[in-house]
């Protein structure tokens, strides 16, 4: 059986006497088409695939770029074979703002951009201290106030006229921001070991869960008011913003719930031999380990609660696709533009949930370092031996 060497082989064997063996051959053409087709029919429907998605990418080219329109009014779009841009850029400012006041766009702009800011220093793990906490409280009185006005000179703005992008961005993300905690309450209330929270936190979560969301929406925004007094006047976008806080944390708690349960026993009965109590265990040592277990189910959750937020429009709501659905019924563009708007709301919320996707693998992979370096640091119970 013959045996190929490197070069460096070949010149020890020369130096040491023995014969040299002969360099290996290259490798043909066909070797490395197997290794990356396989078998003749997996090759085939690979070239079949390869060929589909060329097509379809030269038809969305031809319709995105090369037969678009990129100039002129309703009329220059009626004789296109493409996408109609001037559509977009009519309508842009009515998509993302929606019905907000046309002067007062520059609130809602200033809203977005200090969300994202934050939302941006948020995700730098070196600012995860208290002091985070108080960046967000002063960012929601100042979007609070933004938004809202009737302060510092700004104009009244009720909330029946908040809509948009910004309508969006502020249900899903208070949502999950306050969905969050609550949800980890239930979670711990879930696994209690006393009966009585035990049960209220199981019925809270299964009715939360087994109900679907247009349902919960529509007991917030009809139902509610019903049971309320009639001197008592209940703002609609409180009421779903508090309906969607609910849904969201019920499936946070099941969530987290896994993470608890997956921890092993024996470290809860270490912390328990520390002398930690209930929750200064759960928060130094359960919680932590199953936030980080669950944080890409965490991350999914939030990107498809995101895309949720559509289904306010059921109640009433102008919320991002709900502005895009209005702008297209404008009489001037109607029947001319029947695709664009969907096109720029569906790369919105790809970019959003592209970033949120992206930012949720960089959270694993710092778990993932934390995780390597903790055998070679000493463990609690191990300094208070030593």
């Amino acid at each position: 059986m013959k045996v190929s060497h490197s070069p460096g082989v070949h010149n020890a064997l020369g130096q040491i006497g023995l014969p040299a063996l002969p360099p290996p051959r290259p490798r043909p053409a066909i070797y490395w088409l197997k290794a990356l087709f396989g078998t003749p029919l997996n090759a085939l429907i690979s070239l079949a695939l390869l060929w589909l998605l060329w097509f379809v990418f030269r038809l969305a080219a031809d319709w995105l770029f090369f037969h678009a329109v990129i100039s002129g009014g309703p009329e220059a779009c009626k004789t296109a074979h493409g996408a109609c841009w001037p559509f977009i850029a009519a309508k842009l400012r009515f998509i993302i703002f929606g019905v907000y006041p046309y002067e007062e766009h520059w609130r809602v702009f200033a809203v977005l951009v200090i969300i994202f800011v934050a939302c941006g220093i948020s995700m730098i793990p070196r600012f995860w201290t208290r002091a985070l906490l108080v960046l967000w409280a002063a960012v929601a009185a100042m979007l609070i106030v933004l938004i809202r006005g009737g302060v510092f000179g700004l104009a009244y703005v009720p909330s029946t006229q908040w809509s948009g992008l910004p309508l969006s961005i502020i249900l899903s993300f208070v949502g999950f921001a306050l969905g969050l905690p609550l949800g980890i309450a239930l979670a711990l209330a879930r696994i209690s070991p006393l009966p009585a929270i035990s049960y209220i936190g199981t019925a809270i979560i299964e009715f939360a869960r087994g109900v679907p969301l247009i349902t919960i929406l529509f007991m917030a925004s009809v139902m509610s008011p019903l049971f309320m007094p009639k001197s008592l006047t209940v703002d609609k976008l409180l009421s779903v913003q508090v309906a969607l806080i609910i849904f969201i944390a019920a499936y946070v708690a099941e969530t987290v719930r896994g993470g608890l349960l997956s921890i092993p026993q024996g470290q809860l009965e270490a912390a328990r031999s520390l002398g930690l109590g209930y929750w200064k265990m759960m928060r130094l040592v359960a919680l932590p380990q199953a936030i980080a277990r669950v944080l890409p189910a965490l991350v999914t959750l939030f990107i498809a609660f995101f895309q949720d937020t559509t289904l306010v429009t059921i109640v009433g709501m102008l919320d991002f696709l709900s502005t895009v659905r209005a702008a297209m019924h404008d009489p001037n563009w109607q029947g001319i533009a029947v695709v664009e708007g969907y096109v720029l709301a569906g790369l919105v919320y790809l970019l959003i949930s592209a970033v949120l996707g992206l930012y949720g693998r960089f959270l694993e992979r710092i778990d993932m370092a934390k995780r390597r370096q903790q055998p070679s640091q000493p463990t609690a119970a191990s300094a208070r031996t030593t």
